[in-house]
C-alpha cells in the first residue's frame, strides 16, 4: 500500500525510483542498445568511452549504471549483473567509490575536470574497473572539454567513461569521435502502456486502460515522465487510475471530444466550434495539449488516407469510426494547410501568456479554410473501387461478345447495311462535331500529345471513383496547345462522358493544374477516330504540307543566319562575301 488513511508514510518512494531498471532486460524500448552492450561484456570487447544520447527519461543513466555493474560483477550471466553480490548492491545504492557519478551541469569548470584527470590514473580500489558516469555532459565548458579530451586520447587501463546527454549537437566532434555512440530512442506508447499496466497489476491497483493511453500520450516517449504522471494520478484518485483523473492531471482531451471539436472546425462552423472550445477549456483542457493533440489527430487522418496499416500497427484504439468518417470528408490539401497553421500557432503560443485567445484565433482560421480538391480515396475504400472495376470488366466482356456476334453475322447483313446506318442515326447515334476537332488537328503536335500522356495517370488519380470508372477506357489521341481529343473504347461511355458537364469541368481544371494550360476537351468513339483523321487529311492535307514546307524553309533560313553570325564572330567583320557551295 502507498499509505494508510490517517497516517503519513515518510518512506514512500516515487514509482520511477522504485521501478528503475536494474538489469538490461528491464530497459524498455532499447533492445538494440542493450543487446550490443551485453555482447561487448560477454566477448570482452568493451570500449574505454561511451556516449549515450537521447530524450529525457529513455534510460541513459540507468543503462550506464547497469553497464557499470555488469563490468564489475563476478557472478554475471550472459552479460547481465547478478544484483546480489556486494559490488552490485553497492553500485545500486551509490556507495561504491570506483563508480563515480558526476553532474556536468553543476561541475562544469576546467578545474573540476582537471581533478578528474589527475585522479583517473589511480587504480580502482575494490572493483575491476573504475567507471565515470558524466550526466548532461553537454553542459561542460569549452576548456573542460579540452581537458577531458586529453584523457580520452590516452585512457588509463581499467577506466571507462560513460557520457550521457540530451543534446549531442553541443558536444565537440573531437569528443564524439573518441567514443562509441548509442542513440536512445523515444519509447513507444505501446511499450509505455504495457510497462504501466505491469506495474499496476503487480501492485494490485485498479485502472482503466483508456487512462493509461492518455498518460502514455502525455509522456511523449519518456518512461520517467510516464511513471511520474501515473504517480500523480494514483495520488489524486486514491490508488485508482481513472480516465477522468488522468485527463484532469495531464490537461489532455479524449479522442471523442477532440473529434466533436474538429468536426465543427472542418465543416466550417466557427461559431459552434468556438462554443465547443470554451467548454473544453472550462473542463481543464490545457491549451498546448489541445494543439498538440490536434496536430497528432490530423497526422492520423493523413496516415489513414494513405497507409492505414501504420495506424493499425500503432494500436491504442486510434482507428475508429469517427476517424474513418473525417478522413473520407477531408482532402490532403486541407490537412496539410491545417497542420501548417497549427505548427505556426504552436510556436506563437510558446511566446505569449494569452493562450486562450490564440486558440480562439486558431479555431476561426481552421474553420474558414477552404479546399478545391476532391477528397483523397483512402486505402480503406479499395473495396468500392474493386467492385466498380469488376463491373467495367464485365461490361467489356459483354461488348466484346456482342461485337463477335455482329462479325459472324456480317456477311448475311451486308444488304441491310444502308438500312442499319439509317436506323442507327434515327435512334440518336452520337454526333461528332468536326468544327471543334479540326482546329485542334490543324495545330496538333507530337510534343503536346506526349506531354498529356505523361500526366494522364496523375490526371486519373485526381478524379472521383465514379469519374475514374468512366475515363478508365479512354486515352488522348491528338493534342494542340489549346485542345485535346480523347477517344473512348466504348461508344456508350463516350456518350455518357460527353453529357457529363461536371466530369468535363473537373478534367479541364485538373489538366490545367498538371499541364499549366487550359485545354478544350473533345470526346470521340475509338472506332470513329481513323475515319475522322483520314477525312481531315483529305480536306486539309495540302495546307498542312504548305505549312510544313514554310516551317522547314524558315528553319533553314534561321540556320544560315546563325552560321553567318558564327563566321563573323570567328573571322571578324572583314568578311566581305558569302558563297553558298552546292553539292553536284
Amino acid at each position: 500500500m502507498r499509505q494508510d488513511k490517517g497516517s503519513v508514510e515518510m518512506g514512500y518512494q516515487a514509482l520511477y525510483r522504485v521501478w528503475r531498471p536494474q538489469r538490461f532486460a528491464d530497459l524498455v524500448g532499447q533492445e538494440m542498445i542493450t543487446k550490443t552492450l551485453q555482447n561487448a561484456i560477454v566477448t570482452g570487447q568493451t570500449s574505454h568511452a561511451y556516449l549515450f544520447t537521447g530524450p529525457r527519461g529513455t534510460g541513459k543513466t540507468s543503462a550506464a549504471k547497469i553497464f557499470a555493474k555488469a563490468l564489475n560483477c563476478h557472478a554475471r550471466k550472459d552479460g547481465e549483473p547478478c544484483n546480489q553480490c556486494e559490488i552490485c548492491q553497492a553500485i545500486t545504492a551509490g556507495r561504491l567509490n570506483d563508480v563515480i557519478e558526476i553532474d556536468a551541469a553543476s561541475n562544469n569548470s576546467v578545474d573540476e575536470v582537471r581533478e578528474i584527470r589527475d585522479k583517473v590514473k589511480y587504480a580502482p580500489t575494490v572493483a575491476d574497473y573504475k567507471v565515470y558516469i558524466i550526466d548532461e555532459v553537454h553542459m561542460l565548458s569549452t576548456g573542460a572539454f579540452n581537458a577531458l579530451l586529453k584523457t580520452l586520447e590516452e585512457p588509463p587501463t581499467n577506466v571507462v567513461f560513460i557520457l550521457a546527454t540530451t543534446e549531442p549537437h553541443k558536444i565537440p566532434a573531437t569528443i564524439i569521435s573518441r567514443t562509441q555512440r548509442f542513440d536512445f530512442r523515444r519509447i513507444s506508447n505501446r511499450d509505455l502502456f504495457a510497462r504501466m499496466k505491469y506495474i499496476l497489476e503487480h501492485k494490485s491497483f485498479s485502472y482503466e486502460e483508456d487512462a493509461l493511453q492518455v498518460i502514455a500520450q502525455a509522456a511523449a516517449g519518456g518512461m520517467r515522465d510516464a511513471l511520474s504522471i501515473l504517480d500523480q494520478v494514483l495520488s489524486f484518485g486514491d490508488d485508482t487510475v481513472t480516465l477522468k483523473n488522468a485527463l484532469l492531471v495531464t490537461g489532455s482531451i479524449t479522442q471523442e471530444k477532440l473529434y466533436q471539436y474538429l468536426e465543427l472546425v472542418f465543416t466550417h462552423q466557427p461559431a459552434k466550434a468556438l462554443d465547443k472550445l470554451h467548454v473544453l477549456l472550462e473542463e481543464g483542457t490545457d491549451a498546448n495539449r489541445l494543439v498538440e493533440a490536434t496536430i497528432k489527430y490530423c497526422r492520423d487522418l493523413l496516415m489513414y488516407q494513405t497507409a492505414p496499416e501504420i495506424l493499425e500497427k500503432e494500436g491504442l484504439g486510434k482507428v475508429n469510426e469517427n476517424l474513418k468518417k473525417l478522413a473520407v470528408e477531408l482532402t490532403p490539401a486541407e490537412l496539410y494547410a491545417a497542420i501548417d497553421i497549427l505548427n505556426k500557432e504552436q510556436q506563437t503560443m510558446r511566446l505569449t501568456s494569452h493562450t486562450d485567445i490564440c486558440l480562439e484565433v486558431l479555431t476561426v482560421k481552421l474553420a474558414q479554410q477552404k479546399s478545391k480538391e476532391k477528397p483523397a480515396i483512402p486505402q480503406a475504400a479499395n473495396g468500392e473501387l474493386s467492385t466498380l472495376k469488376k463491373e467495367i470488366k464485365d461490361l467489356r466482356r459483354t461488348v466484346d461478345e456482342l461485337q463477335q456476334t455482329k462479325g459472324q453475322a456480317g456477311s448475311a447483313q451486308q444488304p441491310l447495311a444502308h438500312k442499319k446506318k439509317a436506323t442507327a442515326a434515327s435512334k440518336g447515334k452520337m454526333v461528332i462535331n468536326l468544327k471543334k476537332i479540326y482546329p485542334i488537328l490543324s495545330t496538333a503536335t507530337r510534343d503536346n500529345l506526349i506531354q498529356l500522356k505523361d500526366v494522364w495517370v496523375d490526371l486519373m488519380s485526381m478524379l472521383s471513383v465514379t469519374q475514374r470508372a468512366i475515363m478508365n477506357v479512354s486515352q488522348p489521341v491528338a493534342a494542340s496547345s489549346a485542345g485535346v481529343i480523347i477517344s473512348f473504347r466504348y461508344d456508350f461511355l463516350c456518350e455518357k462522358a460527353s453529357q457529363d458537364a461536371e466530369l468535363k469541368d473537373e478534367l479541364a481544371a485538373d489538366l490545367e493544374k498538371l499541364a499549366g494550360s487550359q485545354y478544350e476537351l473533345v470526346f470521340i468513339p475509338n472506332e470513329r477516330w481513323p475515319e475522322i483523321r483520314k477525312q481531315f487529311l483529305r480536306e486539309h492535307g495540302t495546307e498542312l504540307e504548305k505549312d510544313q514546307a514554310q516551317e522547314q524553309k524558315q528553319a533553314e533560313k534561321n540556320q544560315d543566319e546563325q552560321l553567318v553570325k558564327q563566321a563573323v564572330h570567328i573571322f571578324g567583320e572583314n568578311v566581305t562575301k558569302i558563297v553558298d557551295v552546292k553539292e553536284d
